[in-house]
């Protein structure tokens, strides 16, 4: 695939359902389908990064109408290979600015997505470009991490999270950027290889000011999908911002 699809090219793209396994479970995805399918009501969903289609498959299949945009060719070849994969309109480029036609009753980004934007400016430009597609009383939703900086010992930067004899993972990050990089270490046939991928962590108050510079404004805010309580000992929250029904 072209250089265009970034961090998710070919390689990526190929193990990506394998990789993720546990996101593709009924108890994650049904959750997480419920709450999107309740907020489109009768109108159109529109999904950034829509990936392989964990999400927008399954949504689809409720009835509602779904919009991908992604910019990576490799990742939508997997969702075209899957059962109804070819029934969902994908428009390939950067979900921070790329537009599609109409209006939508939904937007969303799920799985810590908003932080493969990786400056301010982008993620600010993800939310006004979300809200000139929404109509009015439509609504933003955000799955993503809370940044996990209570695991960083004063004066360590690098956090392991998985350790074998074939395979390292770690995260890197840069407190002063908000800046967080994942790297993966593997043997293949005796030689080591490496990837990386870079994120901008960010938090919920910082996406609120976001949403207020984009017009909208938050609704709810929750642990996760079954909608229990946000507290300070989250280490996720699905965020819901509206846009004002005029």
């Amino acid at each position: 695939m072209s250089d265009g699809d970034g961090f998710f090219g070919e390689r990526v793209a190929a193990e990506y359902d394998e990789s993720a396994a546990d996101r593709f479970e009924p108890s994650v995805v049904d959750a997480a389908v419920e709450v999107l399918a309740g907020l489109a009501g009768g109108g159109r969903a529109l999904e950034l990064g829509i990936g392989t289609g964990r999400i927008a498959l399954p949504l689809a299949a409720l009835g509602v109408s779904v919009h991908g945009i992604d910019l990576s060719r490799a990742m939508v070849a997997r969702l075209r290979a899957k059962p109804g994969g070819d029934a969902i309109a994908v428009t390939i480029g950067d979900f921070a600015t790329t537009r599609v036609d109409g209006t939508f009753s939904v937007a969303y980004l799920v799985f810590n997505t908003i932080m493969n934007l990786t400056t301010q400016e982008a993620q600010v430009d993800c939310f006004r470009n979300v809200a000139a597609h929404l109509e009015p009383g439509g609504c933003f939703v955000i799955e993503v991490m809370t940044p996990e900086l209570r695991r960083l010992p004063v004066g360590q930067h690098v956090v392991p999270s998985h350790v074998s004899s074939t395979r390292w993972t770690f995260d890197t990050y840069d407190l002063a950027t908000q800046s967080l990089t994942s790297n993966y270490v593997e043997v293949i046939d005796g030689r080591g290889e490496h990837r990386s991928i870079s994120f901008r962590y960010v938090w919920p108050a910082e996406l609120d000011l976001m949403a207020q510079l984009a017009g909208l404004r938050l609704r709810e805010r929750w642990g996760g999908w079954a909608r229990e309580p946000f507290t300070s000992e989250c280490g996720q929250h699905v965020s819901i911002w509206e846009k004002p029904d005029i």
